[in-house]
């Protein structure tokens, strides 16, 4: 009933409310007078927060004609002495400043900032050499008549042997070898073991087996087994060379572990 006279500034009516509510409160003891309580505390709570809102605060305004004022007070600003042309003009501030204000004013304000320190050095600057030119080198100019001496190439008169070149060979070799040895014995089988295993060197053991696997691969040569189950190598004959051939993807490939042990 009374809200404009409690948001009045001169008034002390809220304050005076809240005082006697802080006293009858200590003689609540029914929850109906705790909830009377807790709303007349949000009713009050919303008059104090519009009395605050009504509230003028001028001290966080920034008025830039003082602030200019007091910039040029302080850089030492001469009102007295006033050239005899400006005495009759229309300005408000006359006067003039000294050689130094911007230079005082600088030296004020470079306290309330954070920046790197000038660099110099201590013992003076270092003497550099002047760059030493360019030899300029001319072009050669180019000749259009076709007298000139041309330079030929270095020949290549004989070519080493590559890895692959001598893997070749030396399959070669072994494959005639083998039908060499089956056309003066064809009924006698070739153990597969005598044929590859070297018996003074494992690597070259090891290099047999590789080099004999080609011509199987290419179907110049095939496997089979005895009646012990030892493998026996023969030549294949040229139609079923052919035949093996064209047929390289039905084949079936084995690995083959032979150690220095089993070796010997």
């Amino acid at each position: 009933e009374n809200r404009e006279d409690m948001l009045s500034s001169k008034s002390n009516r809220l304050t005076e409310a809240l005082e006697e509510a802080n006293k009858l409160f200590s003689g609540v003891s029914c929850a109906r007078e705790a909830a009377l309580d807790a709303q007349f505390l949000v009713l009050a709570s919303n008059l104090g927060k519009e009395k605050a809102n009504e509230l003028h605060s001028e001290m966080t305004t920034f008025d830039s004609l003082t602030f200019a004022e007091d910039l040029l007070t302080f850089m030492g600003i001469n009102r007295i002495e006033v050239e005899e042309n400006d005495s009759d003009s229309e300005s408000i501030s006359g006067g003039y400043l000294p050689s130094n204000a911007w230079h005082k004013l600088g030296e004020e304000t470079e306290k309330y900032f954070r920046r790197a320190p000038s660099f110099h050095y201590m013992l003076g600057s270092f003497k550099s050499d002047p760059p030493v030119p360019r030899q300029r080198i001319e072009r050669q100019k180019k000749t259009t008549g076709g007298e000139e001496k041309r330079v030929m190439p270095a020949q290549l008169k004989k070519m080493e042997e590559s890895h692959q070149e001598a893997t070749e060979k030396e399959v070669e070799r072994i494959l005639g070898l083998l039908q060499t040895h089956f056309k003066n014995d064809p009924d006698t089988p070739i153990s597969f073991f005598d044929l590859v295993i070297d018996p003074n060197s494992f690597a070259r053991t090891v290099e047999n087996i590789f080099h004999v696997s080609f011509i199987i691969r290419d179907g110049f040569a095939r496997l089979k087994l005895d009646d012990d189950k030892l493998p026996i190598i023969e030549p294949s004959k040229d139609s079923e060379g052919k035949e093996d051939h064209h047929s390289a993807g039905a084949r079936n490939q084995v690995v083959i572990s032979l150690n220095h042990q089993e070796w010997k």
